[in-house]
This record gives C-alpha cells, sequence and structure tokens, in this order.
C-alpha cells in the first residue's frame, strides 16, 4: 500500500492483480482509496487521479456535509437506518426497563424512562442494533460455510471507523462492522461472504474476485451500494 497525494488529497493506491481500477471515497472519513492493476506505474495513478479529482472532491464535500448532519440527539423525529430502510424514531417515556421496536413500517419506538440523556437513549439504540445484527449473521455465516466449503472459527460485531469487516486467517476469527445493520441484507451478506472468501484466499488477487464472481455476480454493484452514504 502507497499514498499518493494529489491537491493535498491523500489517496490509498493498492496494486492487486485485477484489470479494471476501482476508485472510491469511503465514509464517514471521506478515505480515498484505488485499487489499480500490478503493471500500472505511479506515475500512471497519479495521472489518472487527477482525471477523477473533480469527482473525487465532490464525493468528499458530500460525506463530509453528512457526516457534520449526522450528529443524534435521539428525539422524536430523527431519521434512523434498520437494513437499507430509513424509518422515522418515535421516542416513548414509561416507567419501565428501555426497549427498542420497528412499528409498523415507517418508525422505530424507542422506550426510555423521563429524564434519560441523549448519550443514554443512543446507547440503547446501538445496543439494539448489535442485538440484531447477532441474529441476523449467524445463518448468513452457515449458508457461506456451506458455499465455500471452510469453517470460521468464531466472529464478532465491533464499531469500526473503516472496515466492514476483517478477516483474521490464521486464526479464522472475523469482526464485523455493527453499521452493517444499517445496510440492506444483500449488502451484510455481500461482507459475510467476502471476508469468509478470505478463509479460502488470503489476498484480494484474481483468484479471490473470481471467487465472488462465480457465486455473487453482482458483487461489484452490491458493494457500491454498501459505500453509499447513509445517516
Amino acid at each position: 500500500m502507497q499514498v499518493i497525494t494529489v491537491n493535498k488529497i491523500p489517496v490509498e493506491v493498492e496494486w492487486k492483480e485485477i484489470k479494471n481500477i476501482h476508485l472510491t471515497v469511503y465514509p464517514p472519513d471521506a478515505r480515498v482509496h484505488i485499487s489499480v492493476p500490478i503493471s500500472m506505474t505511479a506515475d500512471s495513478v497519479r495521472l489518472y487521479i487527477i482525471t477523477k479529482l473533480g469527482w473525487i472532491s465532490k464525493r468528499i464535500e458530500m460525506i463530509r456535509n453528512q457526516s457534520r448532519q449526522s450528529s443524534r440527539e435521539y428525539v422524536s423525529g430523527e431519521n434512523h437506518y434498520y437494513k437499507g430502510v430509513r424509518y422515522r424514531l418515535n421516542v416513548v417515556t414509561r416507567d419501565a426497563p428501555p426497549a427498542v421496536e420497528i412499528k409498523g413500517t415507517r418508525h422505530i419506538n424507542l422506550y426510555v424512562r423521563e429524564g434519560t440523556s441523549s448519550e443514554k437513549r443512543g446507547e440503547v439504540i446501538r445496543e439494539w442494533y448489535r442485538a440484531e445484527l447477532k441474529e441476523t449473521l449467524p445463518p448468513l455465516v452457515v449458508k457461506w460455510e456451506e458455499i465455500l466449503q471452510v469453517h470460521a472459527g468464531n466472529w464478532e460485531v465491533k464499531q469500526m471507523k473503516t472496515l466492514w469487516g476483517s478477516c483474521n486467517t490464521r486464526t479464522k476469527h472475523i469482526l464485523f462492522n455493527l453499521e452493517l445493520i444499517k445496510k440492506p441484507t444483500q449488502c451484510i451478506e455481500y461482507i459475510v461472504a467476502h471476508e469468509m472468501t478470505h478463509l479460502v484466499e488470503r489476498l484480494h488477487n484474481s483468484k479471490f474476485t473470481a471467487l465472488l464472481d462465480q457465486h455473487i455476480p453482482n458483487w461489484r454493484q452490491i458493494k457500491d451500494e454498501l459505500n453509499e452514504f447513509v445517516v
């Protein structure tokens, strides 16, 4: 991995056994990453980045603007995402332990005691998200263990800033980003498949992408959808 800075924008460059160039600006911190064929020189990469500066700058601005707007107070009327669907938050006070439930097709009800702080309300929502993702993942892990003929040692859910998932191929331990629960189910499954494919092939090389092409022909479109910013 090498960083090339163009117009004061640092770009992570990764050379891979691929045919096409893949340029992405990742939320939430507007990290710019480009994957290029091994045969491409650093000077050629720099020239390519220069031709894409307009697009890169617009993506960075959009992500940063949305990030500034995404601070949460966890009050009624806020928008929150669950499995790719936008819901309106409805805070209900009651003298009982905190709870969260989806109400109909448009609302998430957050039940808390009177006077509960915004920090505590946020913690309740995050723990609900965590429980929902932990319930969503097991059948997907089992499915892809069978498809790929591998076995995941164990997995856990963790809040991560720059990765949707990671796989330690030595211990077979897989991490999944808590934010995945806000994404459509096909995006969640893509990350499960992606990380478990590393149990077959450690590197992002032609063998790795061939396996994804075989089992998820539209994985590139799903990846683009996954990296669209939602708050």
